[in-house]
């Protein structure tokens, strides 16, 4: 089978994790008798210094001309004094939007070889933890009108929009309940409805759909405030979790670092077409950009993630996994996952050696 990859390594350690995602590919493609080829586009930072906008057209166009896209990591201190529309950042909301990605979901996966890396009591993971954050993509805060003012009495004073339509909330809800459907059968979404008109509206819609279409999906409902306090206090309890763009970055993150580290969690964004992006849930790390100190297993398993959703290649999914749990149960460790008794290697040797497992 042969299939075209848009990388667009990014900025920091993108340009690192990138690389060693395609080794792993092209391991891959050897032992299937697949056919990758890759084109690398710039996108972010790296595009604000080549082409004066963090999201050229040239990008977007072959974006959508490819079988999927593979995404590094975007930002960093050296543009944040940019105005908000010209920031790095903007080039990831934007590729995500023409795209026309609306749902992103992120597996949080305790890996058995990790669990001393988890910050939890071994009592609370001793179950294991397995949390998929499905968060709604393309709208909400965001993606909100925004705007500042010059206030006499206050100083500066700024303001964004949370909005979300009725067909935003059920085309997020069909995704979390047909993930539901494949796993557990449960659902929690997540809101603030206590406070928030968007989030009753979204509330309503979410039960509503979910009962009309997916009776045998069980819905139930958590604010966010106490999603955030649960997640680190009974973690095991959650499979499917629902929420909107901004809720949903912050959660993933939090059950990232609950699982042992952000390095390890990788994420797709899907919309109505097979083409998507697949990337790490984490930064561009600048600190130790150039180091040979990233971990890049988290776009390792983004890239597989990519062969299943994307390609229809369960099998070769699978290999990727297995070759993962197979080094991580050698020993071998990057810094951010290092523990007494193991092997600390840089992210290179990390991705030989997942490939060498293929």
């Amino acid at each position: 089978m042969q299939k075209h990859i848009a990388v667009l390594a990014g900025d920091g350690i993108g340009p690192e994790i990138t690389d060693g995602a395609v080794h792993v590919l092209k391991a891959v493609a050897d032992k299937f008798r697949h056919t990758f080829t890759f084109e690398s586009l710039p996108i972010g930072g790296c595009a604000i210094d080549a082409c004066g906008e963090p999201l050229p057209a040239h990008t977007v166009e072959r974006c959508l001309a490819s079988d999927s896209v593979l995404l590094g990591a975007v930002g960093g201190p050296k543009w944040d004094a940019l105005p908000g529309d010209k920031r790095p950042e903007k080039g990831l909301l934007g590729i995500r939007k023409a795209m026309g990605l609306y749902s992103n979901i992120r597996p949080a996966r305790l890996w058995r070889a990790l669990a001393d890396a988890s910050p939890l009591k071994r009592e609370l993971i001793e179950d294991g933890i397995e949390i998929v954050v499905v968060r709604e993509l393309t709208g909400g805060i965001y993606f909100g009108k925004r705007g500042s003012f010059a206030d006499e009495e206050m100083g500066e004073t700024a303001w964004d929009t949370e909005q979300y339509s009725v067909k935003e909330i059920e085309r997020i809800t069909r995704i979390a309940c047909e993930l539901a459907r494949k796993r557990s059968g449960r659902v929690i979404s997540v809101d603030k409805a206590n406070v928030l008109e968007t989030s009753r509206l979204w509330r309503r819609t979410v039960h509503t759909f979910a009962q009309m279409h997916y009776p045998d999906v069980t819905v139930t409902d958590m604010l966010v405030d106490n999603a955030a306090m649960q997640i680190v206090k009974d973690p095991a309890q959650f499979d499917v979790l629902l929420t909107s763009n901004m809720f949903g970055d912050i959660l993933s993150d939090e059950a990232a670092q609950v699982t042992g580290s952000i390095g390890m969690l990788a994420s797709s964004s899907l919309g109505d077409t097979p083409c998507g992006l697949y990337e790490p849930i984490h930064g561009s790390a600048p600190d130790i950009a150039g180091r040979d100190a990233a971990n890049p297993i988290a776009t390792i398993l983004a890239a597989a993630m990519m062969l299943r959703d994307s390609f229809g290649m369960t099998k070769e999914y699978a290999a990727v996994e297995h070759a993962v749990e197979e080094v991580l149960g050698e020993g071998w460790r990057t810094a951010d996952i290092s523990s007494a008794g193991t092997h600390t290697i840089g992210c290179r040797e990390m991705a030989r050696r997942i490939a060498e497992h293929i």
